[in-house]
């Protein structure tokens, strides 16, 4: 936030002596004395910074003080927002904060300081390394994201001075990461905020188009809806309910991306003006309800209990809608007055602190939603490799509109919206999720594909030994699901890549007769030290993944006598071949062009990256690989080689019908899968099937085709090569 030096200073309006007034009646003398010297610590540190606006940089921080303040938050908080940006624009180091505010108010500061002091690849991954650590952070200490969401307020606020490319790209970061931030700690105060003043900075046009149409409407309506508010304030009162009827507006981009996202215009939405019924407790909530129902009729399935079942945030309340007065509809909230503060507050309201006489202890205890939120980045930051990683999962996490599914036992679980079976499995353990095979929703099977939801009930099978599928990532919607399939895929590559490139590597030591155990340590060491690993588990990786020849290994870890001694059985062929056991998923593939399966006589080609590409030995590729002899490999099949693997057959038929479904039930009798179906009319007469299929090996196929060769309407049927 250095480098805004520019334009003649403004005069303060917001200065330490309101702040202190406002501040006076909540906390004590000694309290409002640290935060004033706060203000004059970091006024001397910013002296001669200037934002663009023209105004004295320390401007900035007392606005983000204000807001943390309005946010009721304690000493420590104040003190951390007045300084949160002096050891990222000055030469103040984080041990003085220490020594003249306390450990809190330092780690705070360093929880919203930048990553100045590393130097990285693109402007994306810095990005992405300081929302990580502000995030993590924040696991530690929640107020570092509030005063974060203040120091971002302040900044939307003033965004008009910088220049349009910059604009976008802060109000884009805006609506995408700290808006939803902001709704997913239940602060609609802020969250709302945000998200207008990121709309109008994106889509300055759209936005005034929209707020003229709210304008115009709000004259026609206002005095329409005071009589509503009116008329539902004096029933209320008559039943004994001590009640506060208000009306509300819908904020602009909550409309904007209601409208864009159902396609509506604006006459269409009908919830831009709500009214919101704040009551006495819990109970009197359900009786409004009633009440309202039956003054005016409800709007079919617009009802959502959020009492009985709270937001992922915590919030809590009832919606309804209703048919008001020449069946205008209204959108109804009933909630508590307590409920009313977390709506507007969130996890600032669940503000507990104990004091142990001194400001700088006030551990922080979160509410529920809030602190299961804080768990789940933890384990997404334990699961993912890299901090642009970790803000693409976060950012997938942030999701705002939720569904409600039950296990079989009764037990609630939220979701995002468009969450599929893999999701619940993993929301309701890792384990259940790395292991499940099947699933049943509302008694009846389904796909691990199949979007749920609300209401449904979801019971996942699963069996030992069962392990993640890499496509399971084209589907899965949830953040903590995604990330756990990446870690598990990621580690199963490793062990696979280990193994593999430590049988490669034995196999090439054999024909010197030596084994691994026989390498000597100092020559294992030089030839880490040449390649650059940091041990011998890494090189081994890099043989099984392509990435290094076992050839080039084996010729450095060999000592030069044995080497000369056998230089006839270097080059003998007939050397013991790999065995492909069927489990080497992640550093074996199979070539799409003749889709070798168990049976085929096949070739191993060594690709960096993919480890060991297998061909059959018929594959009109194979002339190409052989003119790079050091990268051939003899592999095999091993006799109890297990898995399912492809293959792609041709059928034509004769042009009936029905004759699609009886090729497809066959195959099925046949205990086989259909991966892909091309499908091409030859002429009038015939059409062409081009089916892959996932097969045992070369005698399931072949029962297959034998089969199919039986159906009267089958003309011809051939294995495929491409």
């Amino acid at each position: 936030m250095a480098g805004r030096r520019m334009a003649p200073v403004a005069e303060d309006r917001y200065t330490i002596d309101d702040l202190c007034a406002e501040l006076e009646p909540r906390l004590d003398a000694d309290s409002l004395e640290r935060i004033r010297r706060a203000y004059a610590f970091g006024a001397r540190a910013h002296e001669g910074q200037q934002r663009l606006t023209g105004e004295a940089y320390i401007t900035h921080p007392l606005s983000v003080a204000r807001t943390v303040s309005e946010l009721s938050l304690d000493a420590d908080s104040i003190v951390a927002a007045l300084l949160h940006d002096v050891l990222e624009d000055t030469s103040v180091p984080r041990e003085r904060i220490e020594a003249d505010f306390g450990e809190t108010v330092a780690r705070l500061v360093d929880g919203l300081s930048k990553l100045t002091h590393l130097s990285f690849n693109s402007r994306a991954e810095q990005q992405a390394a300081n929302f990580q650590k502000m995030m993590l952070a924040m696991v530690d200490d929640i107020r570092v994201v509030l005063i974060k969401l203040a120091d971002r307020l302040h900044n939307m606020r003033t965004l008009g001075v910088m220049p349009v490319h910059k604009r976008h790209r802060i109000a884009r970061e805006t609506l995408d990461i700290y808006a939803p931030i902001a709704n997913r700690l239940g602060i609609n105060t802020l969250k709302h905020e945000l998200e207008d003043l990121g709309f109008a900075a994106l889509y300055p046009m759209r936005y005034r188009i929209l707020s003229e149409a709210v304008r115009r409407a709000r004259g026609n309506r206002k005095e329409l809806m005071q009589k509503i508010e009116i008329v539902m304030a004096e029933r209320l009162h008559q039943e004994g309910l001590d009640a506060r009827v208000i009306g509300r507006e819908k904020p602009l981009y909550s409309m904007y991306r209601k409208m864009r996202e159902k396609h509506l215009s604006f006459s269409e939405v009908f919830d831009k003006f709500a009214i919101r019924v704040i009551v006495d407790s819990v109970d009197t909530c359900y009786r409004t309800l009633g009440l309202l129902h039956n003054l005016y009729k409800p709007v079919p399935g617009r009802f959502k209990d959020y009492i009985a079942i709270p937001k992922g945030n915590g919030y809590q309340s009832l919606h309804t809608a209703l048919f008001g007065p020449h069946s205008i509809p209204i959108e109804v909230q009933i909630r508590t007055a307590d409920m009313d503060r977390f709506a507007e507050s969130g996890i600032a309201a669940h503000w507990l602190y104990k004091s142990r006489g001194d400001d700088s202890e006030h551990p922080l205890k979160t509410h529920g939603p809030a602190r299961e939120w804080l768990r789940s980045l933890l384990d997404m930051q334990q699961s993912t490799g890299s901090s642009v990683e970790f803000l693409e999962h976060v950012k997938m996490d942030l999701f705002p509109d939720e569904m409600y599914v039950f296990s079989p036992r009764g037990d609630i679980y939220k979701l995002p919206a468009q969450a599929t079976v893999i999701d619940f499995a993993y929301a309701v353990h890792s384990q259940i999720g790395h292991t499940c095979v099947a699933a049943k929703i509302d008694r009846r099977l389904s796909p691990l594909s199949t979007p749920l939801h609300s209401g449904q009930t979801v019971e996942v099978v699963t069996a030992p030994g069962s392990t993640p599928s890499p496509l399971w990532l084209n589907f899965v919607v949830t953040a903590k699901a995604r990330s756990a399939i990446r870690h598990y895929l990621k580690y199963q590559a490793t062990e696979e890549a280990t193994e593999f490139g430590r049988r490669l590597v034995r196999r090439h030591l054999d024909r010197y007769g030596m084994t691994i155990d026989d390498i000597e340590p100092d020559r294992m060491q030089r030839t880490l030290t040449e390649f650059g690993y940091r041990d011998a588990d890494h090189l081994w990786i890099e043989v099984g993944l392509g990435n290094r020849l076992p050839s080039q290994v084996v010729k450095r870890l060999v000592p030069e006598d044995r080497a000369a001694a056998t230089q006839e059985n270097r080059d003998k062929p007939g050397v013991e071949p790999v065995l492909l056991e069927g489990g080497e998923s992640m550093v074996v593939s199979f070539a799409r062009c003749c889709r070798p399966i168990p049976g085929d006589n096949i070739q191993g080609f060594l690709s960096a990256g993919k480890g060991v590409v297998i061909h059959r030995a018929s594959c009109s590729n194979v002339a190409d690989y052989r003119r790079r002899p050091d990268k051939w490999l003899p592999v095999e099949w091993a006799p109890d080689v297990d898995g399912e693997f492809s293959a792609c057959i041709t059928v034509e038929v004769m042009d009936r019908r029905g004759v699609l479904a009886r090729v497809a039930t066959l195959i099925s009798d046949q205990d086989a899968n259909i991966e892909h179906l091309e499908f091409e009319d030859r002429d009038r007469m015939t059409s062409v099937l081009r089916l892959v299929l996932s097969v045992h090996d070369r005698v399931h196929l072949a029962r297959i085709i034998r089969t199919l060769r039986q159906l009267p309407a089958v003309m011809r049927v051939r294995r495929e090569t491409r």
